[in-house]
């Protein structure tokens, strides 16, 4: 037997066993770990807004919002702009049976507590596009429920706006003509589109159009 017959002969059963110990090692990673690292998606992409690195120091504050205000109200007013990581609304369907909290700004954080906003759009009350974003396998799993003409309330401290879904849209997650500002009033709410296979890189949505706007002349303490 020469030389490189024999390395090779005696090699042979150490790279046997590594194979295998790569197979077993793969072959005991749990599902839900897997499952894990595609739920673990923060949306808003570059519109993220955080102040900190790695949510260190974050300081969310949760809001009692107003919810049965009965003062007087107006078609026009001032907004209350929130802080980063403040919830500053309530966002509810009766299409999607949600009653969810929104926050002012966006990051895997704050996701995790309720729908997001991000703060580079317009704060609800005000002209332009309130862009929010919530997990497609939480609070907006039946966002793909929604159709045209269905009702959409956002409640706030400052009023309570209602609107009506206009269009349906999907787009891919680095398309940002949906989310970007815009001349006119609208609420456009979006998630990932469901993958059974995993991160989907694809987003669903809906633009929404103003239809009641009701200031609150009295606020309440």
């Amino acid at each position: 037997m020469n030389k490189k017959s024999l390395i090779l002969h005696l090699a042979t059963p150490f790279l046997l066993a590594s194979v295998c110990i790569g197979i077993l090692a793969v072959a005991m990673i749990k599902p839900a770990d897997k499952l894990k690292v595609f739920v673990n998606i923060a949306f808003m992409d570059s519109l993220k807004s955080n102040p900190t690195d790695n949510n260190s120091g974050l300081v969310i504050r949760d809001n009692d919002i107003i919810r049965d205000y009965s003062g007087k109200t107006s078609s026009e007013g001032d907004v209350i702009r929130p802080a980063f990581a403040e919830m500053y609304a309530v966002l509810s369907c009766d299409a999607m049976g949600i009653d969810i909290p929104v926050y002012w700004g966006s990051n895997a954080e704050l996701l995790e507590h309720g729908a997001c906003q991000s703060s580079s759009s317009a704060i609800v009350g005000t002209k332009g596009n309130a862009v929010i974003s919530a997990h497609v396998d939480t609070y907006f799993a039946d966002l793909d429920k929604l159709k045209e003409g269905d009702a959409v309330t956002i409640n706030t401290n400052y009023g309570q706006f209602t609107y009506s879904v206009r269009s349906l849209i999907e787009f891919s997650g680095s398309d940002r003509k949906y989310i970007t500002p815009k001349d006119d009033t609208r609420l456009t709410i979006y998630t990932c589109k469901k993958d059974l296979l995993g991160a989907s890189s694809q987003r669903i949505g809906v633009i929404c159009d103003l239809k009641e706007s009701l200031f609150y002349e009295e606020v309440q303490k």
